[in-house]
């Protein structure tokens, strides 16, 4: 039984009812805490996606979360078979866990079509993963690109001169970045329009619940402060 939120993880000895999320936690300590600083990232990212959540729709935040810790479960030296960390992530997946929407997610993460292009396994990718073009691909993209390689917290632009500068202008990710710099800022600029949305539509029900109540002691510059729907 498998649903975005539940599904049955089954073999000989155990049948477990878990969620996506719950899962890939679990799958993503197991594989890359060993791998010290990747692990640190992951689990950012991981955090980052509970973050914003409220982005996406009810019935995906389990999956925004499960996506963002199993991005890069691929890089587990007992998965890569390939050496290209979001296919052999995701047919890890597909073939140990649930698959489906998880699996794609993690395949085509952060634009992975063009690194598999400049690596020559864009056929394969394609073929075997469809691409999906979603508001929670967007959110995993955003937050594996606010998120630096020890786990820090960056901004876009400071994340994209980060990975220049660690691999260096000839490396196969630099040269696919070269690519995708446009579709992954076009990702991370949707999510934020989505976050600031989301804040103004806050603030407006917020407002409407104080103005229900007669004599709320609010004080004028708080008042001033969301009538005014400040970002920060």
């Amino acid at each position: 039984m498998r649903s975005s939120n539940v599904f049955v993880l089954a073999d000989r000895q155990v049948c477990v009812l878990m969620s996506l999320a719950s899962w890939a936690v679990a799958s993503s300590e197991k594989f890359l805490s060993p791998l010290g600083a990747r692990w640190s990232h992951v689990r950012q990212v991981g955090e980052q996606a509970r973050r914003i959540a409220y982005v996406v729709s009810p019935d995906d935040r389990d999956l925004l979360v499960a996506a963002a810790y199993l991005h890069d479960v691929g890089y587990a030296p007992e998965l890569a078979n390939t050496g290209f960390h979001p296919l052999d992530g995701a047919r890890w997946i597909r073939n140990h866990g649930p698959g489906g929407r998880l699996a794609r997610l993690v395949a085509h993460h952060s634009c992975a079509v063009y690194e598999a292009q400049v690596r020559g396994l864009a056929e394969t990718l394609l073929s075997e993963f469809e691409p999906e073009d979603s508001v929670t691909y967007d959110a995993l993209v955003f937050c594996d690109l606010t998120t630096g390689p020890k786990g820090e917290s960056l901004r876009f632009d400071e994340r994209i001169r980060d990975i220049y500068e660690r691999y260096g202008p000839d490396h196969e990710v630099s040269r696919a970045l070269d690519l995708s710099h446009a579709a992954l800022q076009a990702c991370h600029a949707r999510t934020l329009a989505r976050l600031g949305l989301a804040y103004v539509r806050f603030c407006a029900l917020f407002e409407v619940m104080l103005d229900a109540q007669p004599d709320r002691g609010m004080h004028p510059e708080t008042g001033n402060r969301v009538s005014r729907h400040e970002f920060h």
